[in-house]
């Protein structure tokens, strides 16, 4: 059987009133032009829909079959149109998202749930990456956006020029130091005056061959003790004397209150991070990706973010320093 939804209006419109010539007027259509569309529904349905008499129409038992599916399939309709339009309103809808594990695990979460709560049919799935894969992700065209350190610009990361990297906040670098360390009352160190202490890292990531590259930029090689794959494990070993870590502020910060760790600053230029969205053109995006990242602080046009005052984290402390 074949018909349009509009043949199905027209007939729940004729059936609803009991007419064909005010059905005809409901459904905007000429009467020659209704009683001509309903011959033809009444063909392909091989049965009479409609008993037609001197006061109007009335269904027969098959006719009364197809007003019953025509008002599910109407009703589907709706729903399906009005689904489409929150997916067009980015209102409903699953996005990716890339992220280093700094920006998921200190930056995302207090800035996601806001955003996430009033939109109760959007999904977001995060996938956890270095920042240098994430890059080789939106390159290849596997993923649309990430958000990375902007370490992967001294990396030489491949294919940096062809992504746009725009700053979103500071993410800057400092030590953490065991609480009866020798260096644990300093205030700032740079790089150079560690590289004699044994230090602990994060396997794998970026951050840990950044560090490594810096190192070897002085004309020295980082004494790495241990590498673990998370901020928490590295903090742990550093509570305990293991060593040394060079880490994201906001990981030391919360291992000064959770392990008694003291953190000091990093004076090397390169430990001044911006975390960065990551994406090819912003136009490409779709909408409520576009909405996702310029609640983060991206956008078209967006200028890059001051880097704050990071020294409100490193109070001055007496003594020597």
């Amino acid at each position: 059987m074949r018909f349009d939804l509009a043949d199905l209006r027209l007939f729940l419109a004729v059936v609803e009133v009991g007419s064909i010539t005010h059905g005809a007027v409901a459904a905007h259509l000429a009467l020659a032009s209704a009683s001509e569309r309903l011959r033809k529904l009444e063909a392909d349905a091989g049965v009479p829909l409609l008993l037609r008499h001197a006061r109007g129409v009335t269904t027969t038992p098959a006719g009364e079959a197809l007003a019953h599916h025509a008002r599910l399939i109407l009703q589907q309709q709706a729903l399906l149109r009005g689904e489409l339009h929150e997916f067009a309103q980015g209102t409903r809808g699953t996005l990716k998202l890339y992220a280093n594990t700094a920006a998921l695990t200190e930056f995302l979460p207090a800035r996601l749930a806001p955003w996430l709560a009033a939109r109760p049919r959007l999904h977001v799935d995060l996938k956890e990456r270095t920042s240098a894969e994430i890059v080789r992700t939106v390159l290849a065209g596997e993923g649309l956006a990430g958000l990375v350190s902007d370490v992967v610009r001294s990396l030489a990361t491949p294919g940096l020029a062809d992504v746009q990297l725009q700053p979103l906040a500071p993410d800057p670098l400092c030590l953490i130091v065991p609480a009866t360390h020798a260096l644990a009352n300093q205030r700032a160190l740079s790089l150079a005056e560690v590289l004699d202490q044994p230090l602990v890292g994060l396997a794998g990531h970026a951050l840990q061959a950044h560090v490594a590259q810096q190192a070897r930029l002085l004309g020295g090689t980082v004494q790495w003790r241990v590498q673990l794959p998370g901020f928490d494990g590295v903090c742990r070993q550093v509570a305990h004397g293991v060593g040394l870590a060079v880490v994201p502020l906001s990981v030391a910060q919360r291992a000064s209150r959770r392990y008694g760790v003291r953190r000091v600053a990093l004076t090397d230029a390169w430990a001044r991070r911006q975390l960065c969205a990551c994406f090819r053109q912003w136009g490409d995006l779709p909408r409520p990706l576009q909405d996702l990242l310029a609640h983060l602080g991206a956008g078209p046009g967006a200028m890059p973010n001051p880097e704050g005052d990071v020294a409100r984290a490193f109070p001055a402390k007496r003594g020597k320093g």
